[in-house]
C-alpha cells in the first residue's frame, strides 16, 4: 500500500522498464510478467548483478591502463631506422614542436579521459556501496558524462589505424602499431561496457 506522502516510483509501484525496448511492464504482484510483452526480452526491476559486472570491468580497465601507457603504442621505420613511442612520449612531442592544441587533445583523449572515466566510475560504485547519499545529483551528472564520452575514447586507436594505411612507402618510412594498442584498447572497451551494465538507479535505491 503506497502512502499519499511516498515518493512514488516505477519500483514502488510494481513496474519494471525493458532493458531492451523500454516499455513499461508490470513486475510486481498478480499481473507481473517475466517476460516483455513487447519484444520477449527477460524483465528485471534492476540490471541482474550490475554491480558485480562493473566492479570487475572497471578494476580491469584500472590494470590494463598501466600497460597501455608504459609499453610503445606506435613504431615509426624511417629508412631503417626504427623509433617506438608510449603515449606520453608522442605528447612530449608535440608540445616541443610547439603544437599544443594536437598535445592537448592527445593528452586528454588518451590519458585524462580514461582516468577521468576510471576514477568516477570508482566513487559511484564506492557510494553505493557505503551508502553515501550526498551530491547524488552531481553524481547522477557525472555518470552521464562517463556514458556520453564513453563513445570518443577509441579516438587514438583510430588515428594510429588511419597513420598504418596512409604512411606506407616501403622501405622510405612506415608507421604501424604496437604492443601497447591491444591493452588500450582493451581500456576503452572495459570503461565503455562498465557504463553498459551499470544501473544508475542502485544510486537512488540508498
Amino acid at each position: 500500500m503506497i502512502n499519499p506522502g511516498d515518493d512514488l516510483t516505477a519500483k514502488t509501484a510494481g513496474l519494471a522498464i525493458c532493458h531492451d525496448c523500454h516499455k513499461l511492464v508490470p513486475a510486481i504482484g498478480k499481473q507481473a510478467l517475466p517476460s516483455c510483452p513487447r519484444c520477449g526480452a527477460a524483465i528485471h526491476l534492476r540490471k541482474p548483478d550490475s554491480i558485480n559486472r562493473t566492479w570487475a570491468l572497471v578494476l580491469s580497465s584500472l590494470i590494463l591502463s598501466f600497460p597501455a601507457n608504459i609499453l610503445p603504442i606506435m613504431e615509426v621505420d624511417f629508412l631503417g631506422t626504427i623509433e617506438a613511442s608510449t603515449i606520453m612520449d608522442g605528447i612530449i612531442y608535440f608540445f616541443q614542436e610547439g603544437s599544443y592544441g594536437i598535445g592537448l587533445v592527445i593528452l586528454t583523449a588518451s590519458i585524462l579521459v580514461p582516468c577521468f572515466k576510471i576514477i568516477g566510475l570508482i566513487l559511484i560504485l564506492l557510494s553505493i556501496r557505503y551508502r553515501w547519499q550526498s551530491w547524488m545529483r552531481h553524481k547522477m551528472i557525472l555518470f552521464r558524462i562517463i556514458e556520453f564520452i564513453g563513445r570518443w575514447s577509441m579516438l587514438d586507436i583510430f588515428v594510429i589505424a588511419l597513420l598504418q594505411v596512409l604512411v606506407n612507402f616501403g622501405s622510405l618510412t612506415t608507421i604501424s602499431a604496437t604492443t601497447a594498442v591491444p591493452y588500450f584498447a582493451g581500456v576503452v572497451l572495459c570503461t565503455m561496457f562498465a557504463a553498459i551494465t551499470f544501473d544508475p538507479r542502485l544510486l537512488w535505491d540508498n
